[in-house]
């Protein structure tokens, strides 16, 4: 059975008064009402209910704390006498937040709509809740309780407010005549001692809360689950019964996207990641994010999260092997509305920077030593995905015999959270060519050679990537003007380049001749592991020890004969 058609959730459609009578029209409103009921017993002339004799009160409320936001309005074909007892137009919610009861003989008024309500209190169980649910999701009943509340149509329709509705009867108890609600005749018996249920049980415990109660959970109130023929208690009427709530649609939302432009190097697998809100995006109704980069367009279907909340939505591709600036056109479609947004993405070669050729009679008498820098370093991400799931409520529609099952469930949502973390080493050593190196002490101008690991893990593999590049920085150059880009030795394992100044192609750096004794630190910034949450990142450092140079390796003398 279609989901869709089982959560009775109305579509927008447009009432358009053709003339005074015409048939009632939807407003996007869904009504979440059900009732039951039965036999009336008999009465006597001093407590007695007459057909007709009802109503229902009608209270807006904001949807997100359950607020009344204005004074209920009592909605009735036939006006009450004039010396009727009542006690105020106050709503269920108030007296469940512990508003007092007190009774009041005269000045109740109702309002008496231009067509007339449908039956609401059913005295052979038979309610007509099709009916009831049209007239008060209509757009002729809606505007009039904006009228009559002051609240503007517009406002009241876009779905941050519902209407509270409770049934009420006239009617005759020990002589006089009263006006209640359920909740009112609950709390009233209570205060007879329960003399009011021993005189009109079929009416105020039977008829009249159950003429509406929910078929799902609102408003902070249950669904009923009880019995739909028998007398309540008090307790279940002030908890459970005597009520319809009315729930509008919320226009479509336009998606809203939170992006950020990004920095990439050639030839490297990365992530593109942007962040959807808005646009409420469900399992019915799935939001789809397309990026377009450079000739080809990569698209993530089915994105979901619940109302008020956001997910992230992203692609991996492989950039360029040339330096540009590049753009990324994303579209976000949500149920009946798009958005765009555009990120500019900057494409970077950092292989073309390398130190130059050092020679025997390089000089730097100004050097000084500079501290090593402060990179970008990250070595955790986390994030997260939205997983709906359905639960399932199945309601009974008809009598005892003749009637169906109806699934009323609706969606709900897991959150999937996962992370990433990257481990990351270096060390450099003294070259295998250095002929007096001592462990870690070398003379300058001899050659270094370096190694560097980097590893992510992550409970969600298929959407990180491992580090791709690792670039050195050097002391003698301040750690800029000049750097070295690792070459990739496999996966997360970094060397340098075979250096083109060396006499055996080694992977090596040399330190400069004019390197004074003392540390020698190489820094290298570890990139380039991508995940949805941003590139995880590491700055490394390490030393070996200048003792001496280069030349005293070397003894000048004259030629022997």
């Amino acid at each position: 059975m279609n989901k869709l058609l089982l959560r009775a959730l109305p579509l927008f459609l447009i009432f358009c008064l053709l003339c005074p009578m015409t048939a009632l029209a939807d407003t996007g409103g869904s009504g979440n009402i059900d009732g039951g009921g039965g036999g009336m017993g008999s009465g006597t002339s001093a407590n007695s209910w007459s057909g007709g004799n009802e109503g229902v009160r009608v209270t807006v409320v904001r949807a997100s704390d359950h607020a009344v936001v204005t004074t209920p309005i009592d909605l009735s074909n036939k006006s009450p006498s004039s010396s009727i007892y009542h006690f105020g137009k106050v709503s269920k919610i108030q007296y469940n937040n512990g508003r007092n009861l007190q009774a009041v003989q005269g000045g109740y008024t109702t309002i008496k709509p231009p067509q007339a309500i449908p039956k609401v209190i059913s005295t052979n169980g038979s309610n007509n809740i099709d009916a009831l649910k049209k007239y008060f999701c209509s757009e002729f009943l809606v505007q009039l309780i904006a009228n009559h509340t002051g609240m503007d149509y517009d406002v009241l329709i876009g779905g941050e407010y519902k209407l509270l509705l409770e049934p009420f009867a006239f009617y005759k108890f020990e002589g006089n005549m009263f006006a209640t609600t359920a909740t009112e005749a609950a709390l009233y018996d209570e205060q007879t001692s329960g003399l009011l249920r021993r005189r009109m049980v079929s009416l105020t415990h039977k008829n009249l809360p159950l003429a509406m109660f929910l078929e799902v959970s609102d408003l902070g109130y249950p669904a009923w689950g009880g019995s739909k023929t028998s007398a309540a208690t008090n307790a279940d009427i002030k908890s459970s019964l005597g009520l319809g709530i009315v729930r509008f649609e919320e226009k479509p939302e336009t998606p809203q996207i939170e992006a950020y432009d990004y920095e990439y190097r050639v030839n490297t697998d990365v992530i593109t990641a942007v962040r959807i809100s808005g646009g409420q995006s469900d399992p019915d109704n799935p939001t789809r994010v397309s990026f377009n980069i450079g000739s080809q367009t990569y698209s993530v279907g089915n994105v979901y999260y619940p109302d008020g909340d956001s997910q992230l939505a992203w692609v991996k591709w492989r950039t360029p092997d040339t330096e540009q600036n590049m753009t990324v056109q994303v579209t976000v479609s949500g149920p009946g509305s798009t958005a765009k947004t555009t990120l500019n993405v900057k494409i970077v070669d950092l292989n073309k920077n390398p130190p130059p050729n050092p020679v025997a009679d390089d000089r730097n008498d100004s050097f000084s030593r500079a501290s090593v820098p402060s990179r970008a370093v990250k070595s955790t991400a986390s994030w997260s995905v939205w997983r709906p799931w359905w639960q399932e409520y199945w309601v009974w529609h008809g009598d005892d015999e003749d009637g169906y099952w109806c699934d009323h469930g609706w969606w709900e949502f897991d959150l999937d959270r996962y992370s990433a973390s990257l481990t990351a080493d270096m060390s450099i050593q003294c070259d295998s060519k250095n002929p007096t190196a001592s462990g870690t002490v070398m003379k300058s101008g001899y050659g270094i050679n370096q190694t560097v690991t980097g590893s992510v893990s992550s409970n969600q593999s298929s959407a990180v990537t491992q580090p791709q590049n690792a670039v050195s920085y050097f002391p003698e150059f301040g750690y800029e003007t000049y750097w070295r880009l690792l070459e990739r030795m496999g996966t997360g394992r970094f060397e340098f380049q075979k250096n083109p100044y060396s006499t055996y192609k080694n992977r090596t750096h040399f330190s400069p001749i004019w390197m004074p004794d003392g540390a020698y630190t190489v820094n290298t910034w570890l990139i380039d592991a991508w995940t949805p949450d941003g590139m995880l990142s590491a700055n490394l450092t390490d030393s070996l020890t200048i003792k001496g140079n280069l030349w005293q390796d070397w003894h000048v003398g004259p030629k022997r004969p």
